[in-house]
């Protein structure tokens, strides 16, 4: 059974009558959107066949296209005339290319939607401009939309109505000589958008209108251009260009490295959304691709992931090596380098440009995702002191060295000042991986990154030949190792979420995965099975009790995906190797049916909630499906008679945990 069809089923069998019954809401489930990307800007689109989300010119910019977050605030919808459910919807094959099919009495057709790649042509450098090195192919700065005609006839419609700045100012259309090219500004703003088609525009207030009857052979084209470059002229040449971006993603996939397994095309989805994620200027990846898409239905923790975050740099390189995007990886690396080469602290975010003011603001003029409010921009988090960040940074660094048999002369300055940071501040309470906004803890998983930091930092030094630092910072890390079980631990044997508590967090699943503790030892064993016992609904992993966890924010929450998935991770590692796959298996299931994943799943409804999608979750996602990859592929080994590859904690290779001893 396919993912698709094997996601489907499940997501069908998930759906109680309530769910099934209409609903009084007019926006879409948030994981029945689809993404796509040119690698600087990325959309969503809904099932209606609108793009309900868009920023330009950057990923992180301010909106054009702001519907997901209220139905006044842009949209451009290219569908039918008459609103219906389509009948299928997506990817081509190894691509970030969407298709949609629509029936229509006795017609149908076939969509495709894209932000178009190609041939890397001269730009002045400025502001977007590319730090890192140029490949071959460049995004265009055009979204282009297509629709052939199957069989019978269609009534089908345009309708283009931006709304900039997140929705504060009201689009202005001018004709550009002719009725097939329009342009739109707007006061309070310099961005311009060209509306290009071979359907007959009319210039109604804010909205850019077109309608026309196809029938059997019929296609027609519109493309959105915000650049220099200019759109297509005809539809040979869309349709010439459109070819030309399936080719770019597809050639970029072919240079991956993907297990034979029938789960290879969760991997290869994942493996597009990350690369979807990253802003080729600067080679950060995104969080996510939206900001205040809510935890949780009518809820307040709406928060904004346009950035890059230093703690998703292990996984995110980890995650790239593996599946051999060793050009990806060098560059995210390289951002980071950038980021941190001339600072004297480390933020624990970023801008996607190297930004470090991200000052958090609300927008009260949108009602937010289904009346969840409040929207926000900004991300306040950036202040915090989270003591995790020093030990992702100098895992990045060892993943990176052990990568490229060298580290870049930039990052050792990086090493000491994080290493010694983790020093200087790891007794202190800090806000935590999870970024509470409640009062500052012990957080037993902060306590375990700078231990992460220092062992790191050792071993580089080691190889740096620098063995007086070597063996000073060995010595810390020893120490932070023993203050760590001795107050983290509570009488079960279990590890917990701060000094002197007795709740569970997920965050402590990573204690194996970093290496702190081999995954025999049973204080490993009885954490990673409390959580699976006891932090879990219908299976799926919270981050923590909300209601025994101060973090500053009011209501409930839901499963977070990335926390199952570092459980199916942790249940291979100690062993539970049955386990392990069933429960990665359910998780692929509560895919959406484009194979993305947003931020948190509800165990109730198999709603997915939150940004969306979601980079971290991804990054997971290829851990724990390797993890399962392998363990099938010892158990074959050993049934054919070879020998265990179960590897000792000194020498498990690249493809174990997602940071390596």
């Amino acid at each position: 059974m396919t993912g698709r069809i094997r996601a489907e089923k499940t997501r069908e069998k998930r759906m109680t009558e309530f769910e099934r019954a209409p609903r009084l809401t007019a926006f879409p489930r948030i994981d029945d959107y689809g993404f796509i990307s040119d690698c600087e800007v990325t959309a969503l689109i809904s099932p209606s066949g609108a793009i309900e989300w868009m920023c330009l010119p950057r990923m992180d910019s301010p909106s054009v296209f702001a519907a997901i977050l209220d139905r006044s605030a842009g949209s451009f919808r290219f569908a039918p005339a008459d609103f219906m459910v389509p009948t299928d919807r997506r990817y081509i094959p190894g691509t970030m290319v969407m298709e949609t099919s629509w029936r229509s009495g006795d017609g149908w057709a076939t969509v495709r939607d894209v932000l178009l790649v190609g041939p890397w042509r001269h730009q002045t450098p400025g502001r977007s401009a590319h730090r890192r090195t140029p490949t071959d192919y460049d995004a265009e700065h055009i979204l282009l939309r297509t629709v052939h005609c199957e069989t019978g006839q269609i009534q089908f419609g345009l309708d283009c109505q931006p709304a900039f700045g997140y929705g504060r100012y009201r689009a202005r259309w001018n004709y550009l000589g002719s009725y097939y090219l329009a342009q739109a500004d707007a006061d309070g703003t310099d961005l311009q958008l060209t509306l290009s088609t071979d359907m007959r525009l009319g210039l109604e207030g804010t909205h850019a209108v077109a309608r026309t009857l196809l029938k059997t052979g019929d296609t027609r084209f519109c493309a959105l251009a915000w650049g220099s470059r200019d759109a297509p002229g005809d539809v040979e040449e869309a349709e010439e260009r459109l070819l030309r971006t399936i080719h770019h993603w597809r050639h970029w996939l072919a240079g991956g490295r993907f297990p034979d397994h029938p789960w290879t095309a969760e991997l290869t989805r994942s493996a597009l959304t990350l690369k979807g994620l990253t802003f080729a200027p600067t080679g950060a990846v995104a969080a996510a691709a939206t900001t205040s898409l809510p935890e949780t239905p009518g809820g307040e923790r709406n928060w904004d992931y346009r950035y890059s975050w230093i703690r998703d740099s292990a996984f995110a390189l980890w995650g790239l090596y593996t599946l051999g995007f060793t050009w990806e990886a060098n560059d995210f690396f390289s951002y980071i380098l950038d980021l941190t080469e001339e600072a004297r602290d480390m933020q624990i975010v970023y801008g996607i440009g190297g930004e470090t003011d991200l000052t958090e603001q609300t927008l009260p003029h949108l009602r937010g995702y289904d009346n969840a409010s409040p929207v926000r921009i900004g991300n306040e988090a950036y202040r915090q002191r989270q003591h995790d960040v020093w030990g992702a940074a100098l895992d990045a660094v060892y993943l990176y060295g052990r990568h490229q048999d060298q580290i870049d002369a930039r990052a050792w300055p990086l090493l000491g000042r994080a290493v010694k940071s983790a020093l200087t501040y790891w007794r202190e309470p800090d806000h935590g991986i999870w970024e509470v906004r409640g009062e500052p803890r012990h957080f037993t998983s902060s306590k375990v990154m700078c231990w992460v930091a220092a062992d790191r930092g050792a071993r580089l030094a080691r190889i740096h030949q620098d063995l007086e630092r070597a063996q000073r910072w060995q010595k810390a890390a020893d120490e932070i190792h023993a203050d760590i079980c001795a107050h983290a631990v509570d009488s079960r044997g279990v590890f917990t979420q701060y000094y002197g508590s007795t709740s569970l967090d997920a965050s402590t699943l990573l204690i194996p995965l970093v290496r702190f503790l081999p995954p025999d030892d049973e204080r490993v064993r009885n954490t990673v099975l409390a959580i699976a016992d006891e932090l879990t609904e219908d299976g799926l992993v919270l981050r923590y009790r909300v209601d025994e966890t101060d973090d500053g924010c009011a209501g409930e929450e839901g499963a977070f995906t990335i926390c199952s998935f570092w459980l199916v991770s942790a249940l291979s590692e100690i062993g539970e190797k049955t386990r392990a796959k069933q429960l990665c298996e359910k998780l692929l299931g509560y895919a959406s049916p484009l194979g993305l994943y947003a931020e948190e799943i509800d165990p109730r409804t198999g709603r997915h909630w939150g940004n969306y999608p979601q980079a971290f979750t991804h990054l997971a996602l290829i851990n724990a499906v390797m993890h399962v990859i392998q363990d099938e592929q010892a158990i074959l080994r050993q049934a054919l008679g070879g020998e265990s590859i179960a590897p000792r904690l000194d020498d498990a290779p690249l493809t174990r945990g997602y940071i390596h001893r």
